[in-house]
């Protein structure tokens, strides 16, 4: 019987290292030396966390961040809505106000040169000006002419056309006095339009042909460079299209007015403008100026004619474009004296067409208040707005009044009803009961 078993284990022993010999197969033993090996090479870091992929269970990641939902009432709506109405409309009231003691005219000069006499002042068509001043009248209204000259000191014969307006103010205007421009049916929202400048060349670097023909983004196409392949400067349409009347910068007192007003154009540009416009670093062999501006440069750029824009603040305005096709750039201002009541004379350049695409250019003079220049559309969006929520709080409460209507109990929610059954059953296991609920399925 020891025999027997002993010649058991010995045919387990063999069968035992043939499978431990297998090959392709390494043994428990290898397996053992390698782990033996590799711990004690490798030195356990117990500080180090161990990796995973698992999100954070932090609230705001799991968007389990409490929040507030409100259960509107007629107790709590009525009343918002009624507070509403009491702050917006005197708030609107107010601002309609401001904007409305502003005094301001605006004079349309596009058909100067097709309806103004060369030989003696007209009176301007009632339907291109507009006016508002404290004394002004039915009976009371101011005179407006113009006239047409020639300025035989332009080079180019289609650049000689002055138009002279005169334009009576009816009282004193307090200062800070505004002189603007205002174009009509001009579109500079467009998308070309927009992105057509160079960054880089109104920061005053030498902007390579690369960057301000191919840069992403913002580029000068379709006018970057001429046909010789010199950069233009400044490049893009938004430069090119640059207005270019000219006004004087005094208003010359006529008729009996015996002082002049003067204006200037310092200060007309954005304060943050001194940062972004630099005189260029560009040599005047490298550039040539922008197609429509033939007339100004008609021999290009020299050494002593290339634009400082860091100064030229009418270029720096033109460089905002505006968000709807009618808008006002300022030229000139007056922020220490008012503008006497009195009879007055403008000369203005006419270089820049707009008839050919059916736009008007007008010159328009204001004052300015608490909120800014005239805008009456703020006061009264406010003032409707505040109308509005003082109708709808008045319906509500007569509604509630006449056909009140229960209010809803938070309790009758399914999630809330889930819940009570929830404590209910709770509350029956705990006392050894059951509920009804349970009583009725059974």
């Amino acid at each position: 019987m020891s025999a027997q078993v002993q010649d058991s284990f010995n045919q387990n022993d063999i069968q035992a290292k043939s499978q431990d010999n297998i090959p392709g197969q390494p043994s428990e033993s290898h397996y053992d030396n390698e782990s033996d090996s590799a711990s004690e090479d490798m030195p356990l870091d117990e500080g180090k966390k161990e990796k995973s992929r698992k999100p954070s269970s932090h609230p705001f990641r799991q968007q389990r961040l409490k929040a507030y939902n409100p259960v509107l009432t007629a107790k709590t709506v009525i009343p918002l809505l009624i507070a509403i109405a009491i702050i917006f409309v005197p708030l609107g009231a107010a601002m309609w106000y401001a904007s409305h003691n502003i005094e301001d005219f605006s004079i349309d000069y596009s058909q100067c040169e097709n309806l103004a006499s060369s030989e003696f002042f007209s009176e301007i068509p009632s339907n291109y000006t507009t006016f508002h001043f404290k004394t002004s009248s039915l009976t009371n209204v101011p005179k407006y002419s113009w006239k047409l000259e020639t300025d035989n000191s332009q080079p180019f014969e289609d650049e000689r056309k002055v138009c002279v307006v005169q334009f009576e103010v009816l009282n004193d205007m307090k200062g800070p006095i505004y002189f603007f421009y205002r174009l009509h049916n001009f579109y500079p929202n467009h998308r070309r339009f927009v992105k057509s400048f160079s960054e880089d060349q109104l920061n005053g670097k030498a902007a390579t042909l690369n960057t301000i023909k191919n840069n992403v983004g913002q580029n000068c196409q379709p006018l970057s460079n001429d046909n010789q392949g010199r950069k233009i400067y400044p490049c893009g349409l938004i430069a090119n299209s640059l207005f270019n009347d000219t006004y004087s910068s005094t208003f010359e007192g006529v008729n009996g007015t015996s002082s002049d007003y003067s204006l200037t154009n310092k200060g007309i540009a954005w304060a943050t403008d001194k940062e972004r416009f630099k005189k260029t670093k560009y040599n005047h062999t490298e550039i040539v100026p922008p197609p429509n501006w033939f007339k100004k440069f008609p021999n290009g750029y020299n050494e002593t004619n290339i634009p400082d824009i860091s100064t030229w603040y009418e270029f720096q305005n033109w460089m905002h474009p505006s968000g709807l096709p009618t808008f006002n750039k300022l030229a000139l201002r007056n922020d220490n004296e008012e503008l006497k009541a009195g009879i007055y004379q403008i000369n203005i350049g006419l270089h820049f067409p707009v008839l050919p695409y059916k736009g008007q250019k007008f010159i328009y003079v204001s004052q300015r208040s608490v909120i800014g220049g005239k805008n009456n559309f703020l006061g009264i969006s406010w003032m409707v707005g505040g109308g509005v929520c003082f109708i709808l709080g008045l319906a509500l409460l007569v509604i509630n009044f006449v056909k009140p209507r229960k209010t809803g109990d938070v309790n009758l929610l399914s999630w809330n009803q889930e819940k009570m059954h929830r404590d209910e059953q709770s509350a029956g296991l705990a006392d050894g009961t059951t509920t009804g609920f349970e009583k009725s399925n059974s």
